[in-house]
């Protein structure tokens, strides 16, 4: 679990987060959308999610800070459910940094990647 802090509309949260390579996309559970002030949209382009649940998500940008990274900007699937965990995933949180797993010791490292 990585300790974060999300913010979004001037308001920020403090939460953690399963870093998972297995995921595709980063994932957000309701209650924290809600809490950084975003409206559902209907309307708005959505993106199916499956695995744990299943339905509708809305695509959401949020500013996250973690470890010695400020500022970093995450794409997430914003789901209609609180069923789901907050997830770091493969879009974009291992498209944006280089991840080392060190079994043996239950820990990672997370470094911005290189150019």
């Amino acid at each position: 679990m990585l300790p974060l802090t999300l913010q979004a509309n001037g308001l920020s949260q403090e939460a953690s987060a399963l870093v998972d390579s297995g995921a595709d996309v980063n994932v957000l559970p309701w209650s924290l959308g809600d809490s950084l002030g975003f409206q559902w949209q209907p309307n708005k382009a959505t993106i199916r999610v499956r695995g744990i649940t299943e339905g509708a998500a809305m695509p959401i940008l949020l500013s996250a800070d973690f470890a010695d990274i400020e500022g970093a900007l995450l794409a997430f699937a914003w789901c209609q459910t609180d069923a789901v965990p907050l997830v770091l995933g493969q879009t974009n949180f291992f498209m944006d940094f280089d991840i080392c797993f060190f079994r043996s010791r239950s820990e990672f490292q997370i470094v911005p990647k290189a150019g």
